[in-house]
């Protein structure tokens, strides 16, 4: 596995694999990989030549008060899981490669809309730190496809809509959940959990779960579900910023004519926030 820490190099690299016409897919990262992770990785190599990930834990999406400092870093531990992997290419830069003039560049990338509602509302600015660090990251790798985890539904949609709306030449590919035997999705930030806490977490599962269920059973009274979904939460010992239902394809509130959905929550157990979302389809005979 070649790793590059500059644009420089990465570039170098990738020169050499597109005149070979390698088709080179692409997965950004934070690092602190897990299995999750991996199976990104696996799912990449079936369906490109080359598999480049990146690891960077960026800045600009997070806001005050937030982890950046404590953020889990295993670098070491990471290009092992890699290789065992055998991506091709790992990118791990440093900040002032990525942001050459500071970490709060002059250029922002935002996609309005999406990128203020649900985990937008409680995080501001997030998002516009995320579209533009990946902006930034496919215009350097400049990948055929770039896969992303459907654990963060709502970042997955911001990605595609900004892709869109940018004409940047890549497919968007949206990988499912990856959960522990219990049900609770993998996130780096299970590992600010404590052994009692990661057991109660897989409870976000479970009542989205049933909500959904509950939904396909005919419950068509949305804010009534989510508050039944979120209350369930609270008692047992959650800080809940959202439940909601929405429709799949835009994240806009869902319309009887809707049946492509996704219930997505967001809930703080401890000093820890946790997102989750559940993707299904009506039974248009409801």
């Amino acid at each position: 596995m070649i790793i590059t820490q500059t644009k420089a190099e990465l570039e170098a690299a990738l020169a050499l694999w597109r005149a070979e016409g390698a088709r080179i897919a692409f997965i950004p990262t934070m690092g602190n990989l897990h299995a999750g992770h991996l199976h990104l990785v696996d799912t990449a190599k079936s369906q490109a030549d080359r598999v480049v990930v990146s690891i960077f834990v960026n800045p600009t999406q997070f806001g005050p008060g937030e982890d950046l400092a404590a953020y889990p870093r295993t670098p070491d531990q990471d290009i092992e899981r890699l290789r065992g992997r055998q991506a091709d290419l790992l990118y791990l830069p440093e900040a002032s490669d990525i942001y050459p003039d500071g970490d709060q560049p002059a250029t922002f990338v935002e996609v309005p809309g999406l990128s203020e509602q649900l985990c937008g509302q409680f995080r501001p600015g997030h998002f516009r730190g995320v579209a533009t660090v990946v902006c930034k990251l496919l215009n350097r790798v400049r990948p055929d496809l770039a896969l992303f985890g459907e654990k963060d539904f709502q970042q997955l949609a911001i990605i595609r809509r900004m892709v869109h709306d940018l004409d940047i030449p890549v497919r968007i590919e949206g990988v499912p959940t990856v959960r522990e035997p219990s049900g609770l999705a993998m996130s780096s930030r299970n590992g600010y959990l404590g052994a009692e806490e990661k057991q109660r977490a897989a409870l976000i599962y479970r009542t989205l779960s049933e909500a959904a269920e509950a939904v396909r059973a005919g419950a068509r009274d949305y804010p009534r579900v989510e508050q039944e979904a979120a209350d369930a939460l609270a008692s047992s010992g959650f800080s809940v910023d959202y439940v909601s239902i929405r429709r799949q394809q835009d994240l806009a509130s869902p319309t009887a004519a809707d049946h492509a959905l996704v219930i997505l929550a967001a809930a703080r157990l401890g000093q820890t926030r946790l997102i989750d979302n559940i993707l299904f389809s009506l039974d248009t005979n409801n």
